[in-house]
């Protein structure tokens, strides 16, 4: 019996999201441990990520090959416009494909996130200064993702 060529398995079973200054050497780096130790093919872009390799294209591509997405919200994950990438394009895959994604709060509120209250309003009242035109877009992938 051949293989359906159509049906496409995925290169990662998780891919990490979060804030590398807020949780890189101590919560990411044990969680991104604690899977691979059970045997759960786990993409973070500290671990996984080649000398060389365009750092945007790599993380698309991960993000797209991977079947679970763990967003690791953190104080600061809001500041980073890149983190808030990622954020929109994991959501668009749950939407198209039906990617599973699973929020993890570390030291933050739910309710501050999905109201982008405390640090994530800061967070985007900085981002509306400096006049970026996706904040919306941000604004709707978090609210969505925290309720």
């Amino acid at each position: 019996m051949t293989p359906d060529n159509s049906i496409r398995q995925p290169k990662h079973e998780v891919f990490l999201s979060f804030r590398c200054e807020d949780t890189r050497k101590s919560f990411t780096c044990y969680l991104y441990d604690a899977l691979r130790e059970k045997g759960i093919g786990t993409y973070a872009d500290f671990k996984e990520l080649q000398r060389g390799e365009e750092i945007s294209e790599a993380l698309s591509k991960a993000i797209k090959e991977s079947m679970i997405s763990a967003i690791i919200f953190s104080q600061n994950y809001a500041t980073s416009s890149w983190c808030l990438e990622e954020l929109s394009q994991i959501m668009e895959l749950r939407h198209s494909r039906g990617q599973l994604v699973v929020p993890i709060f570390y030291h933050v509120n739910p309710s501050d996130v999905r109201k982008q209250a405390g640090s994530f309003e800061k967070a985007f009242l900085e981002h509306e200064k400096n006049g970026i035109e996706k904040v919306q877009r941000w604004r709707l992938a978090l609210t969505e993702q925290a309720t």
